[in-house]
């Protein structure tokens, strides 16, 4: 699976956001999405399932633009996982899984017992096992960001795109989601989150983005975004990353 992005631009109105983005994704790739607030990070992830249509510029998976896919197309091969949201009925783990084959399913179809199989293999592969047969609303906000994940999986899609996973979550929750997302990705998913936080971006992530002023300013391995001064040019402070005896990164601003 490719995803490659050529010359995007997007406006809301006259407010010009994004302007000749150029951009490609392969397979087993975990790519991370920095940049301040109003770069246009969550614009992009949503233009690329066409929940936005960009203003001119073309999304294209294997070759094909994504605009010209039906729905279940798209569904097929792209996964969406928004940020944590609460479900508006007390569905259990399994049940909110289960959902995640609807695009395959016409309006009266209920799901296959290999659709429940699947379900089940995701459970265990993800480790949620153990809260398989909870409440949505009793399980906690990292568990919750998985049972999303485990949701997208079973669209089938290679191509999971994640908006801010880690938000809301306590440090021992960011890395649980980010360890199963490269997890995923070394079975050939290819994986793109948007994060506020450069530690994270530096330590899961085999391909850092980095936005500013309504495009790309950087792209490369964070070993290579360890030797530059890009995310001090972005955030406007001081910014020294340092890497530990253990291969992760510290970030410190002054």
């Amino acid at each position: 699976m490719t995803l490659e992005i050529k010359d995007l631009c997007f406006s809301y109105d006259k407010h010009e956001v994004l302007k000749d983005l150029n951009l490609t994704i392969t397979d087993g790739e975990v790519v991370s999405l920095l940049g301040r607030n109003g770069t246009g990070k969550t614009t992009l992830l949503r233009l690329i399932p066409s929940f936005l249509k960009p203003k001119s510029g073309t999304i294209k998976i294997d070759g094909i633009d994504v605009s010209q896919m039906s729905i279940n197309q798209r569904a097929s091969l792209i996964a969406y996982i928004p940020q944590i949201s609460k479900s508006a009925f007390p569905y259990s783990v399994r049940t909110s899984i289960l959902m995640g084959c609807s695009n395959k399913l016409s309006f009266f179809e209920r799901p296959s017992s290999k659709d429940e199989e699947k379900v089940e293999s995701v459970i265990e592969a993800l480790g949620l096992s153990h809260i398989a047969s909870k409440n949505m609303e009793n399980i906690s906000g990292g568990e919750r960001q998985m049972v999303l994940i485990a949701r997208a999986l079973m669209q089938n899609a290679k191509l999971l795109i994640l908006d801010e996973p880690t938000s809301f979550l306590d440090y021992s929750n960011q890395l649980m989601v980010l360890e199963n997302v490269e997890k995923l990705a070394a079975k050939g998913y290819s994986c793109l989150y948007s994060t506020h936080n450069p530690e994270l971006a530096l330590m899961h992530s085999s391909k850092i983005i980095v936005m500013k002023d309504k495009n790309i300013c950087f792209t490369g391995k964070p070993s290579e975004l360890a030797k530059t001064d890009v995310l001090s040019s972005v955030y406007n402070r001081n910014i020294s990353i340092m890497q530990t005896q253990k291969g992760n990164y510290i970030c410190i601003a002054e």
